[in-house]
């Protein structure tokens, strides 16, 4: 087996969201739950390792599942990290130049793109992921949602920006009103980790 899964650095304070998100939520968030995701995902890409050696193609399969959930757990939440910078460092910010351009064109406007994202994200059933993401093969922006921690590369799209409602994202802070969580992570949406997401995407 190559090297193990490891948690990403935060560029920030676990307190540096607030009042957005509060350190209490950040530090069980990053250090229990994507923390859990790494170690779980090591596990059974290490069981896999050893089932492909013996040729056990049942155990293999059956790994499957653990190695796309907390696969996709890790991937999600690094991606969501970065998406995210305190206000004083550009949180809430908004786009410019190419990116906004090509907002404008696909969604009229800014606030009608967090409109309409927020819209299908409020609404998930369960738990899962709101994101905004790229279509290389239509070249242009999209919406989507995905159940659990389904990673939005199974829909051939190249992530821009999630957003995480699983309750152990906010629940702390707004309780079981999503609407308000989502609201507010606006204002720390780092637009500009968002837009060189989008630009690279486009290469």
């Amino acid at each position: 087996m190559s090297a193990p899964y490891t948690l990403p650095d935060l560029s920030y304070d676990f307190s540096a969201l607030e009042p957005v998100i509060s350190a209490e939520i950040m530090k069980l968030h990053y250090s229990k739950h994507h923390a859990g995701y790494v170690a779980n995902l090591n596990a059974a890409l290490e069981k896999y390792a050893e089932a492909e050696k013996k040729r056990d193609l049942s155990t293999t399969i059956e790994l499957q599942q653990a190695i796309k959930f907390n696969g996709g757990g890790h991937l999600n939440h690094s991606i969501f990290w970065t998406n995210l910078a305190p206000i004083d460092k550009g949180g809430g910010e908004k786009p410019k130049g190419d990116f906004l351009k090509a907002i404008i064109e696909q969604f009229g406007s800014l606030e009608h793109l967090i409109e309409q994202l927020s819209s299908i994200t409020i609404a998930i059933q369960g738990s899962g992921w709101g994101w905004l993401g790229y279509n290389r093969v239509e070249k242009k922006i999209v919406m989507t949602t995905c159940a659990n921690q389904d990673p939005l590369c199974i829909k051939k799209y190249v992530p821009l920006l999630g957003i995480d409602v699983w309750e152990h994202a906010y629940y702390l802070d707004y309780k079981n009103v999503r609407a308000d969580y989502i609201k507010n992570i606006f204002k720390v949406v780092n637009w500009k980790n968002v837009e060189e997401r989008f630009l690279s995407a486009k290469k």
